[in-house]
């Protein structure tokens, strides 16, 4: 009898050890979810409401643009902002017309050379000018002169407030790839003068469609020397070429020469031409921006 109630008892101080246990881990099981549950919470509304909040400031500081396409602002607005204010004060439309140069050949990082820079930069903060590029790779003076036939060039330049060209650098390469082994003078001014002829027959042409544009002749620099060495006569040709677009500009009030050899002389800091040594990079294309904004801004203000 006495073994039977020994037996009773500690059946029963199992039972009761077994309802502690059970018990204590029912409790210390949901004491840990919910502790965890707090603690994923107190996250999730970290990362969900701190970055709403951020966000507008770093798109409000910050334009995404001009960041990834370098110190747009910084560099070139300054110089728009006059010709920004002439062109807000009425619908203008641009006709940029010529070769690689207008193109953009040479920009790396889209920036669709200085007609892109231009557009952009008139247009950062609203939509004020039309630009359109008809730049072509290779043109001669002579080819370019061929496509003012074409349609969509002439309904551009017929509503043109503006007209941009860059054309005569591949003229005197033509020359000089055809005479490098007897590098003379002669054959520069003959294709000078035929350049002289051409160019007055481009801005004839452009006034006949619109008598009331404005034609800017962006000048030539010297990407010359990285293919045929420091001869003396490049640098003659290249005045003379230079010389003869400023003096068409020179005879008419409508018609503006806008310098850019000096921006690619040997004094300038940095590289501004691209992996070709012959066109410029972004840099160089920055630099031509700003230049022609500065015309703009001088002559259209």
């Amino acid at each position: 009898m006495k073994k039977k109630w020994i037996v009773l008892l500690l059946l029963l101080i199992i039972a009761i050890g077994i309802g502690i246990y059970i018990n204590g881990s029912t409790q210390s099981k949901p004491s840990f979810q919910e502790v965890t549950i707090v603690d994923n919470e107190e996250i999730d509304e970290s990362e969900q409401t701190d970055p709403p909040e951020e966000e507008p400031e770093t798109i409000e500081d910050d334009n995404v643009e001009e960041t990834e396409q370098g110190p747009l602002s910084d560099f070139i607005v300054r110089a728009a902002q006059n010709t920004v204010h002439f062109f807000s004060n009425r619908e203008t439309k641009i006709t940029a017309i010529g070769d690689s140069l207008t193109q953009g050949i040479g920009s790396v990082n889209e920036e669709g050379g200085y007609v892109g820079i231009l557009d952009r930069s008139i247009n950062q903060s609203e939509q004020v000018v039309t630009v359109n590029n008809f730049g072509r790779r290779g043109n001669r003076s002579a080819q370019m002169l061929e496509r003012l036939e074409l349609p969509e060039v002439v309904d551009s330049i017929e509503e043109s407030d503006i007209v941009l060209i860059t054309i005569g650098a591949n003229d005197i390469m033509r020359v000089l790839r055809e005479n490098i082994t007897d590098l003379n003078l002669d054959p520069f001014y003959e294709e000078r003068d035929l350049y002289e002829e051409t160019l007055n027959e481009i801005t004839d042409t452009i006034f006949e469609m619109n008598p009331n544009t404005d034609i800017y002749l962006l000048g030539i620099y010297n990407p010359y020397l990285q293919y045929f060495g420091d001869v003396e006569e490049l640098g003659v040709i290249l005045e003379e070429w230079n010389d003869t677009t400023e003096n068409i500009a020179d005879d008419n009030d409508q018609i503006f020469y806008v310098p850019t050899e000096d921006l690619f002389s040997e004094d300038t800091e940095g590289d501004l031409l691209a992996d070709d040594r012959f066109h410029p990079n972004d840099a160089g294309y920055k630099l031509m921006a700003q230049r022609v904004l500065d015309y703009l801004s001088e002559d259209e203000g």
